[in-house]
């Protein structure tokens, strides 16, 4: 599959996954991809701490307003990664402007009244969120949407929040609100939830276990899972001062200690990645989607075309 028809499957690609498994470098490499494949890309952040305008080199929280964190115009007539940071508050002001009262929208956001809102209706600053989300998407500006969504445990929440309001409020706009928001969830040409993971025995655990919660309590589609942080398989011969021989080198013994736990480490873990890949597979019937682990001390520029670089080789190998 080519990366265009990947990114063209849907028109919201929430990205998920439990915190610390590279979801929001998922989300980086992804805009990267799309934008070289043509796509006209914007990045959702919702909680503003996750440095992702560091990785396209704007050090910084993303601003409310906005950004274009990579100019288009690069080879093969690559389109602009733009980004911006949503809050219940913001969202709340631009609804209401939206809809002719400006001047109570600053009141209320300036009075903390949401916060009372969401104490009498638990989910309201979600779906405050969500609704402005959906209006980003019916407007139809970007070719492709991205959100960089909470962490798998709040993930859920989020995006069940329109489900739990459509029980606790039966008029007014906020259950219309709700309403399309399940609409847009629950429609796979519309949005899709990419769920992130790393091939470790507890985030594969709860990328399952978040995969099936949304299919049965939200009804979104799921796109491929993504399987991040892989080491490269390397065929290490067990014994390094044999090798070394044979080579007409010597080690010495401080090296070959080092050298030794060194590639024992390395053992484990592709035997430890290999084993969670399988149960993952036999857990997820998903086609999964394979990064590799950036030896890398910081993310920036480089690194993000590296891993869109290796997500575009994933993307062709499926069907």
């Amino acid at each position: 599959m080519e990366p265009a028809a990947f990114c063209g499957m849907t028109r919201l690609l929430i990205v998920a996954g439990k915190g610390g498994v590279g979801k929001t470098t998922v989300t980086a490499a992804v805009a990267a991809m799309a934008a070289e494949a043509g796509l006209s890309t914007c990045i959702i952040e919702i909680e503003g701490k996750s440095g992702l305008g560091a990785m396209f080199g704007r050090p910084g929280p993303l601003p409310h307003d906005q950004v274009v964190l990579r100019p288009g115009g690069g080879r093969g007539g690559a389109a602009d990664v733009v980004a911006r940071t949503l809050d219940p508050e913001v969202a709340l002001v631009e609804y209401l402007e939206d809809h002719g009262l400006r001047r109570l929208s600053k009141r209320l956001a300036s009075t903390g009244a949401i916060d009372v809102a969401a104490t009498a209706a638990p989910g309201i600053k979600d779906i405050l969120v969500l609704g402005k989300v959906k209006q980003l998407e019916r407007a139809g500006q970007f070719d492709l949407l991205l959100l960089d969504a909470p962490a798998a445990g709040h993930a859920l929440t989020f995006l069940t929040s329109a489900r739990g309001l459509l029980d606790a409020v039966r008029v007014g706009p906020i259950r219309a609100q709700a309403e399309d928001v399940l609409e847009l969830l629950g429609d796979p040409v519309r949005s899709q939830v990419l769920l992130v993971t790393l091939p470790e025995e507890t985030p594969v655990n709860e990328a399952v276990e978040t995969a099936f919660a949304l299919e049965d309590r939200v009804g979104v589609s799921l796109a491929p899972v993504v399987v991040n942080g892989l080491y490269e398989h390397l065929d290490l011969v067990p014994d390094a001062a044999a090798a070394a021989a044979e080579a007409g080198s010597t080690l010495a013994p401080a090296r070959l200690e080092a050298l030794t736990a060194a590639a024992a480490f390395r053992r484990q873990r592709q035997e430890m990645q290999a084993e969670q890949v399988a149960r993952l597979s036999a857990a997820l019937p998903l086609p999964q989607l394979c990064l590799p682990y950036v030896f890398s001390g910081e993310m920036g520029p480089s690194e993000v075309d590296q891993l869109a670089a290796a997500f575009a080789a994933a993307v062709a190998s499926l069907p």
